[in-house]
């Protein structure tokens, strides 16, 4: 059984490679990724989508850890994810939990202000 940690650090370090289908191979197939405040996915397809969704555009993502504690198979990550496009950086604060088993990620919540978000997209 892979440490919690690991896990999600690897998961976390995997953004910035920019490759879906390493990010995707991370979860568990019914995993449930919430990306609070918008509606919960469910499994790989679903979380496939979301993360095509709102990454269109974006050169580069990088989730930036700050902190990362565990306790037991749930991992807490204290982050800065960054979303690089041609004209623009967006740095969103995002607290998030994470539910391992073995070696994948079965559950994902990300806590930040969606407002934060929109206002540093670019206008016109």
């Amino acid at each position: 059984m892979a440490d919690p940690i690991d896990v999600v650090q690897a998961f976390c370090d995997s953004w910035e490679k920019g490759d879906l289908d390493v990010l995707i191979a991370f979860f568990t197939d019914d995993a449930v990724y919430h990306n609070i405040p918008v509606a919960p996915v469910t499994g790989r397809d679903a979380i496939r989508a979301t993360i095509e969704g709102f990454t269109a555009g974006v050169d580069r993502v990088e989730f930036r850890v700050g902190h990362i504690a565990a306790k037991g198979n749930v991992v807490l990550t204290e982050r800065v994810d960054a979303f690089v496009t041609p004209t623009v950086t967006i740095e969103l604060p995002v607290m998030g939990t994470f539910e391992v088993t073995g070696d994948k990620i079965a559950a994902w919540r990300d806590y930040f202000d969606l407002n934060q978000f929109m206002s540093q997209l670019p206008t016109g």
